[in-house]
């Protein structure tokens, strides 16, 4: 045990020494994400709340043949504009989100009680204009509804026959739940921030100690060599856990400046959802370490140890994927798979659902049991002798 404390201790203090490292990795890591991301919604949720709220302009080709719907949509806070010599080009490119066109049948279709036809011309592809597109179709259908009605009751009917059906409408979403959409990417970054933490102490107490030719030295004590590797773990995970927890408390802070109110969203990480997330993330920050640890190994210099471990990190962005590609109904095996139980998890404690308090053991048993077969297989890497060597 004191083999290993020595360690620990030595690879702690001198990973502490390289204050770029520890600056990345402590600080400018789990800052700069939040940041950036408060940055981000806040600049989306302001536009669109903008736009909302501004009038609507609206380029018209062949206003004057619908007068009645013209001062219709200028009720509605929109500012009707000149048409475009080509509507089609205007929006293909950007100079318009959306046009409409009338035609000069409209006004007879209209006088016989027909359907008067309409055109939207918007580019579907630019989510910018979306937001635009639909705000001008909700007061079409408000204003051909209206007529509608009013033409039956021109002609003695209730407007109610063409509604055989109300649909009444029961939300069970919450505040919190609507933001799993909006912050299902939070986990990731809490993962992605323990593979990060610990990236840099595995590639140098491995590779780095290789290439500096000082593994040798260390593994010719007569301590196990089991123990000097826990040693290392030991200290990687600590760092990648530290990570983690910055990562939340930035989160936590900065969530307080976002807009999710003016939403209708709410972003809640308490103190049970900080404690539950650094639960689970325990033994995933081991795995990490000892998976990073291990392929470090194979690398004969800390170049090289990093485009390995560049490359597992594309491992973590897989749970994240697959669930928002194919969104599925929570099960409980999914808590005993590590990285899937992890996001899990986390996205499910962000959304406000309740989670099992077995559910989550499940998750940290079933991560520590791959920990721990990830270290027997990364032990035998280290008994090997050409483990110190560097060329």
């Amino acid at each position: 045990m004191n083999s290993i404390l020595i360690v620990f201790l030595k690879e702690v203090r001198e990973n502490l020494r390289d204050r770029r490292t520890v600056l990345n990795t402590l600080v400018t890591g789990p800052l700069m994400a939040p940041l950036i991301f408060v940055l981000l919604i806040n600049t989306l949720v302001t536009r669109e709340l903008s736009k909302a709220e501004a009038p609507l302009p609206l380029p018209v080709v062949g206003a004057q043949y619908a007068p009645n719907l013209i001062a219709a949509l200028k009720q509605g806070n929109v500012d009707i504009k000149d048409a475009p010599a080509d509507p089609e080009r205007a929006v293909r490119e950007m100079d318009a989100d959306v046009v409409l066109r009338i035609g000069e049948d409209f006004a007879s279709a209209w006088r016989k009680g027909e359907s008067a036809q309409l055109e939207l011309i918007y580019d579907a592809s630019r989510q910018d204009a979306q937001s635009q597109v639909a705000r001008l179709r909700g007061l079409l259908d408000g204003y051909g509804q209206r007529t509608g009605a009013l033409r039956l009751l021109a002609r003695g009917l209730s407007p109610n026959i063409m509604r055989p059906i109300a649909v009444a409408k029961r939300d069970q979403s919450t505040a919190q739940s609507r933001s799993g959409s909006l912050f299902a990417m939070l986990p990731y970054f809490f993962i992605l921030g323990g593979f990060i933490g610990g990236m840099a102490l595995a590639i140098d107490t491995t590779a780095g100690e290789r290439e500096r030719q000082s593994l040798e030295p260390l593994l010719a004590n007569p301590a196990p060599r089991w123990k000097i590797l826990t040693g290392k773990l030991a200290a990687t995970t600590v760092f990648a856990i530290t990570t983690v927890l910055l990562s939340i408390l930035a989160f936590a802070a900065v969530g307080q400046f976002l807009p999710t109110e003016k939403i209708g969203m709410s972003l809640s990480l308490g103190p049970y959802f900080i404690a539950a997330t650094l639960f689970v993330m325990l033994p995933l920050a081991a795995l990490l370490g000892v998976l990073q640890t291990l392929v470090a190994a194979f690398a004969k210099s800390y170049r090289e140890a990093q485009t390995y471990l560049s490359l597992l990190m594309i491992v973590p962005v897989i749970p994240t994927m697959l669930m928002s590609i194919v969104p599925i109904k929570t099960q409980t095996w999914m808590y005993a798979v590590p990285l899937m139980g992890q996001q899990v998890s986390m996205l499910r404690l962000l959304r406000g659902d309740p989670v099992a308090d077995s559910s989550l053991v499940l998750c940290f048993a079933t991560t520590t049991l791959a920990v721990m077969l990830a270290g027997v297989v990364t032990a035998r890497i280290y008994q090997s002798e050409r483990l110190a060597i560097s060329a």
